[in-house]
């Protein structure tokens, strides 16, 4: 396994721990009262859905892709 497939599995993982963990925050009582008198989550709960989908994003595709031999 090439080193740019392993980091990539390492995002993947990792993003969509972050992510499950932003979604899980979404649901707790701060966030139903922000969303209740905003209209939106709060700043931290929005940074660990958008951080986790594009680790996430970026480490399947490295996974995907970064694997081809040279030389």
């Amino acid at each position: 396994m090439s080193t740019n497939r392993m980091v990539g599995v390492v995002l993947l993982v990792v993003g969509v721990a972050v992510l499950i963990y932003g979604v899980n925050a979404s649901h707790s009582v701060v966030d139903h009262v922000s969303d209740t008198f905003t209209g939106r989550f709060t700043e931290a709960t929005t940074w660990y859905i958008i951080i986790g989908a594009v680790s996430g994003l970026l480490g399947l595709l490295m996974t995907a892709f970064g694997g081809g031999r040279r030389g």
